[in-house]
């Protein structure tokens, strides 16, 4: 198969895969090493600043200072919280000041976004799990977009891969897949479905690069698909992860004080999800990067049955791109 599809124009990238953005484990060292071995890294700027540590545009420069390829960033740009949404901006203007020119939003009409970076010649793709979401971001102008589906990581969406790729394939846009790939077969698997790229999250937490602690990466390796979860305690919205003790004393369900708000006005559901972004973004924080695994809160897709080995970057890549070569 030949791997020039419309996301490797788009980004300028040799190999049509994306590390996704992951809060809390996409560190610096992580985005760089993946655009270095040919795909692309996502900068998720939360876990660059507040994980990680570094100011966000000297930690742009860091990755910068890695590797010479492109990179990209990610913006959730859902107006629940106006000082976020204005961090947003400015993480976006520093990001174009920057010379980033690929940026994948979630949630929210991303328009104010692809205004600002079409300006430069950049290109926006959007989160959608489903056929009503890919219609606003199609109003919105977006170039291409990432189909999360029911196997992802994160907050995945309700489709599986196929009808998915199915609802939105006649909109005229490039579709990335999102969501339950962790080995080179199935990458190009959902190449030859129609996806113009894969993005992987899970394959890359098991990797030399990523800074997640030892324990969580084991996790991940001894982990099968039935041993991922939704939870709706991160959020409030089903988020998967990987069915620990911790996650199984805890429960996977929202409080009634909780459901309540987020069936509430849209004001309540918004100070709802403030307050579970808020107590969620410390505790992420904390259990990923804790070498002891004392409380095992690990965020995870379906595509933990395909990964048995800690590999680099370079590895994890290179296997895709020659399981590609190799396919008619």
């Amino acid at each position: 198969m030949k791997t020039d599809t419309p996301l490797t124009h788009h980004t300028g990238i040799h190999l049509p895969l994306i590390c996704g953005p992951m809060y809390p484990c996409s560190n610096p060292e992580l985005v760089a090493a993946a655009s270095d071995a040919g795909a692309i890294g996502v900068v998720q700027p939360l876990s660059l600043t507040y994980v990680h540590g570094h100011d966000f545009r000297e930690g742009l420069r860091l990755i910068k200072s890695i590797t010479d390829r492109p990179i990209g960033m990610n913006a959730l740009i859902e107006a629940s919280s106006k000082r976020y949404l204005n961090k947003n901006v400015e993480w976006i203007d520093i990001a174009l000041e920057e010379g980033i020119r690929f940026f994948i939003t979630s949630l929210g009409k991303p328009r104010w976004v692809v205004d600002r970076v079409s300006a430069v010649g950049g290109v926006v793709y959007h989160d959608i799990t489903e056929r009503k979401w890919a219609l606003k971001a199609l109003d919105s102008g977006v170039q291409g977009l990432i189909a999360v589906n029911r196997r992802a990581g994160g907050h995945a969406g309700p489709l599986a891969q196929a009808p998915l790729l199915e609802e939105v394939s006649d909109l005229g846009l490039p579709v990335v897949c999102a969501g339950g790939i962790g080995t080179p077969e199935q990458f190009v698997e959902a190449l030859q479905l129609g996806y113009a790229g894969v993005q992987m999250g899970t394959r890359f937490i098991a990797t030399t690069e990523c800074r997640a602690s030892t324990p969580y990466k084991q996790s991940i390796l001894d982990a099968e698909e039935d041993d991922i979860v939704l939870t709706e305690r991160l959020s409030g919205i089903p988020v998967a992860v990987i069915n620990t003790p911790y996650v199984q004393r805890r429960g996977t369900k929202s409080g009634p004080l909780a459901r309540w708000m987020l069936r509430g006005p849209t004001w309540m559901k918004h100070l709802m999800r403030t307050i579970y972004a808020l107590k969620s973004t410390f505790e992420l924080k904390r259990t990923s990067l804790d070498e002891q695994g004392t409380k095992d809160y690990w965020q995870a897709g379906c595509s933990v049955s395909g990964i048995d080995k800690i590999l680099s970057v370079r590895e994890v890549v290179k296997r895709c791109a020659d399981a590609l070569a190799a396919a008619p």
